[in-house]
């Protein structure tokens, strides 16, 4: 599945468009928590514990993106967008969410 931030892919052009697809993924306090309390992990300002958690988000929403685009017969989802959401009481959910429209390549 070829998938990109772009709205076309050089060299091979859309012959159908198949709608919008989307992932979601919510982690829970759990990571906040879990971010202070390794309070060590942290290295020059960044946190390789919460960096990792958002990279599996991140990784997760994409194929779930890519899982809905295949069910639809697509061969590639282009203008893919990333959103980052906080949510819940006193923000303690972060919901990642992927977008893009399912095609079909000539």
């Amino acid at each position: 599945m070829l998938m990109t931030t772009t709205s076309t892919i050089e060299g091979h052009p859309v012959r159908q468009y198949l709608g919008v697809v989307t992932g979601e993924v919510i982690v829970g306090a759990n990571i906040f928590k879990d971010l202070f309390a390794g309070i060590r992990d942290i290295v020059g300002g960044r946190s390789g514990a919460y960096e990792s958690s958002l990279r599996d988000a991140r990784q997760t929403a994409l194929a779930e993106l890519a899982d809905e685009a295949r069910n639809l017969g697509a061969d590639a989802v282009i203008g893919i967008d990333l959103d980052y959401e906080v949510l819940g009481k006193e923000g303690s959910m972060l919901m990642v969410t992927a977008s893009g429209t399912a095609v079909k390549l000539g």
